[in-house]
C-alpha cells in the first residue's frame, strides 16, 4: 500500500486508514464496508475466497473469520457475520452491473394484467417464467415453474427445514404520456433508462428490483461455498397487484414454510400492515354519447388512474355538446381563483389546463403521482377534477358523469382521511384511515368509480363497509341518484415484534446503513397477509418517497446496491440461526 507524503508527515487515504486499524471486536459496519468496496486491490480478486483473504490482509481483524471460511471449519457468531458482510462486499463489487442489467430485462416484458387473458397464459408471464429460469440456472439454484402461477427458486440447505422469500413479477399499468422528465425527456415505461443515479422503468421498485438483487444474492451465496442450514425458498408471485389469485393457488398445492419474508414494503422492517381495500359505486350509464339536451354540455369521459391502487399524475375530462367556446371561456375564468382555493386549503401545487381537441373541450389536472396507499406523499387530481367542474358554474348535461363528479366532491373532495363523511380514525403505530378515490371507468353498463382504501387497526373490515356503504346510501338519497355500492375490504395484519429473525434483520439494516433500526408499519398489502411469521424486509428506505405505482418509477443505484449487501448477508445469517425465535 502506497502512503502519501506531504513534508515531514505521512498521511493515509482515508479507506484505507479504515482498513488498516482494523482493531475492533465489532463486526464489519457501514465505514468498513463501504472502505472495502472502495479498496482497489480487491476489485481483480477472481472469486470469493481470493476476495476475502485480501480482505484480512487490509483488515487484521478479520483474520479469524477468513481463514475459518478458507479452511472450510463451521461459522458462527461474529465470524459467520464477518463473513458473511464480505460475501455482500463481493457480491456489490462483482455483479452490481450485472444486476441491473437483469433488472432491465425484467422490466422488458410488460407483466401487466390483461382482463381479456388469465394471467398465468399472458405471454408476457410466460417469458418472464422463462428469464427467471434462464438466471435461476445459471447461478446454480433450483428452479420450479408451478402452471405460471409461482415461479420458484431454491438455495438449497443442508437441513430440512425452508424460509420463504416473496416477492412478486407483476406491474401496475403505466400511462405513457406522464412518463416525462423535467427537462421534456420522453421514457418508455417498459425500457429501464438509466439518468444518473436512478433507473426508470415500470418495476424498478415495484418490484423487480427486489427479484434481480435476490437472485444474484442467492447465486453468490451458492457460488461462495457457504453452506446454509435452511433452505431458502423464493416465490415470485404473477398477480399480487390484482389480489394474489396466483398465490391462493399455490397455496392450495404447497406446504408454505413456517417463516418467511416478503421484499416488496419498506426497511428496516415491516411487522404490521393496513388493510386495503375498494369502494366501488356504480352509476347507471346514460345517454353517453352526448348530451341530455342540445343546448347544453356534457362530460362524456373522465379519464383517472390506470389502476385503483395508484394516485395518478394527471385526470382528464371531456366535454361536448353546447357551446363549447362559452364553455372553454367560463372555465378559463374560474381556474386561477380554484387553484388559490384550494392550494390555500392543503398543501400540494396542481396545474389545471383546458384545450380544444376536434369537436370536444378536454380539461386536464395534473398533481403529483404516488402509491395509492400513500396519498400523503401525492396531489391526487381526481377529486380536483371533479371539484373544479362541479363549482364551475358550467350547467352539465345530467349524465353518470355529471352525478359522478357531484359524487367525487361531495363525498370526498381534497379529503382523503374520510373527515368529511365522519369515517376517520388512526391507530398509533399503523397510522389513519385512508381513502382515495383513483379509478373510473365503464363497463357492463355502468360506469364504476373506485376509491382505494387503507385501512388501519381499530376496526374490523365489516365495520368501516357499513360505515361507508350508511353514508354513500345517505347521500345519494338526498341528491335523488341511483347508484350501486360495493366495498370490498381486506383486514389489517400485525406481527409480534420479537425474536431472533427479526433481531437479525434489524441488526443487518442498521449496521449496513449506519441509520436507526426499529420495526414498523405500512400502509402497503403484500403478500405477508398470505403466508405465515410473515415481515416485510426492504427495498423502500426510510425518508424517502416509494416511487412503486407512480409515474416515472425509479430505483436508486446506491440503494440496490445495499440491497445486494443485505439479502446476501439475511440468506446467510437467516439460514444459519439456531432458533428463529
Amino acid at each position: 500500500m502506497k502512503k502519501k507524503q506531504f513534508g515531514h508527515a505521512v498521511f493515509w487515504p482515508a479507506a484505507m486508514l479504515l482498513l488498516a486499524q482494523g482493531a475492533t471486536a465489532e463486526p464489519l459496519k457501514k465505514p468498513e464496508l463501504d472502505a472495502l468496496l472502495a479498496a482497489p486491490s480487491l476489485k481483480s480478486a477472481s472469486d470469493f475466497p481470493r476476495f476475502a483473504a485480501a480482505a484480512a490482509e487490509l483488515n487484521p481483524s478479520l483474520r479469524p473469520a477468513v481463514d475459518a471460511y478458507l479452511r472450510k471449519r463451521p461459522l458462527g457468531g461474529d465470524d459467520l457475520v464477518d463473513v458473511a458482510r464480505l460475501l455482500g462486499v463481493y457480491n456489490r463489487a462483482r455483479n452490481e452491473a450485472l444486476v441491473i442489467d437483469s433488472l432491465g430485462q425484467l422490466v422488458a416484458l410488460p407483466t401487466v394484467r390483461d382482463p381479456k387473458v388469465p394471467q398465468h397464459e399472458n405471454p408476457a408471464i410466460i417469458e418472464m417464467g422463462k428469464l427467471i429460469e434462464r438466471m435461476a440456472r445459471e447461478a446454480g439454484l433450483e428452479y420450479r415453474n408451478v402452471d405460471n402461477r409461482i415461479f420458484e427458486v431454491k438455495l438449497r440447505g443442508t437441513g430440512p427445514e425452508e424460509f420463504g422469500i416473496l416477492t412478486h413479477t407483476d406491474v401496475v399499468p403505466a400511462t405513457r404520456s406522464d412518463w416525462v422528465l423535467d427537462d421534456g425527456t420522453q421514457l418508455d415505461p417498459f425500457k429501464m433508462q438509466r439518468v444518473g443515479g436512478l433507473l426508470y422503468g415500470r418495476g424498478t421498485t415495484d418490484d423487480k428490483g427486489s427479484i434481480a438483487t435476490v437472485l444474484y444474492a442467492m447465486g453468490t451465496v451458492k457460488q461462495s461455498g457457504l453452506a446454509v442450514a435452511r433452505t431458502m425458498r423464493l416465490m415470485i408471485e404473477t398477480t399480487e397487484e390484482t389480489g394474489g389469485d396466483a398465490f391462493e393457488y399455490y397455496r392450495g398445492k404447497n406446504p408454505l414454510p413456517e417463516y418467511n419474508i416478503v421484499l416488496d414494503s419498506g426497511y428496516p422492517a415491516v411487522i404490521a400492515e393496513k388493510g386495503a381495500g375498494a369502494l366501488k359505486v356504480y352509476f347507471p350509464l346514460e345517454n353517453p354519447a352526448a348530451p341530455n339536451a342540445v343546448d347544453a354540455t356534457a362530460i362524456t369521459q373522465f379519464i383517472g388512474a390506470p389502476a385503483a391502487n395508484v394516485i395518478p399524475l394527471t385526470a382528464t375530462a371531456r366535454l361536448r355538446g353546447g357551446d363549447t367556446a362559452a364553455v372553454a371561456a367560463k372555465l378559463e375564468g374560474s381556474k386561477s381563483a380554484f387553484i388559490q382555493k384550494i392550494q390555500a386549503q392543503q398543501a400540494g401545487a396542481f396545474t389545471i389546463d383546458i384545450a380544444n381537441a376536434g369537436d370536444a373541450l378536454e380539461v386536464k389536472v395534473t398533481g403529483l403521482s404516488a402509491h395509492g396507499s400513500q396519498p400523503e406523499n401525492g396531489v391526487n387530481p381526481v377529486p380536483r377534477l371533479a371539484m373544479f367542474l362541479g363549482a364551475s358554474g358550467v350547467p352539465w348535461a345530467d349524465n353518470h358523469y355529471a352525478k359522478a363528479v357531484r359524487y367525487l366532491s361531495d363525498v370526498f373532495g381534497t379529503d382523503y382521511l374520510g373527515e368529511k363523511q365522519g369515517w376517520a380514525y388512526k391507530d398509533d403505530f399503523m397510522g389513519p384511515l385512508t381513502l382515495s378515490p383513483t379509478y373510473l371507468r365503464e363497463a357492463a353498463g355502468q360506469l364504476e368509480v373506485v376509491a382505494n382504501v387503507r385501512m388501519p387497526r381499530g376496526r374490523s373490515p365489516a365495520e368501516l363497509k357499513a360505515a361507508t356503504t350508511t353514508k354513500i346510501d345517505e347521500w345519494a338519497r338526498a341528491q335523488g341518484i341511483t347508484l350501486r355500492i360495493q366495498h370490498d375490504q381486506g383486514d389489517w395484519m400485525a406481527r409480534d415484534p420479537n425474536g431472533a429473525w427479526l433481531t437479525t434483520l434489524l441488526n443487518i439494516f442498521g449496521d449496513t446503513t449506519g441509520l436507526p433500526s426499529q420495526p414498523r408499519a405500512s400502509a402497503g398489502a403484500t403478500t405477508a397477509k398470505q403466508v405465515p411469521n410473515a415481515i416485510n424486509f426492504g427495498p423502500s428506505m426510510p425518508g424517502k418517497k416509494y416511487t412503486g405505482h407512480t409515474a416515472k418509477e425509479f430505483r436508486e443505484v446506491a440503494d440496490l446496491q445495499a440491497d445486494m449487501q443485505m439479502f446476501t448477508e439475511m440468506l446467510v445469517r437467516i439460514g444459519n440461526l439456531k432458533e428463529m425465535r
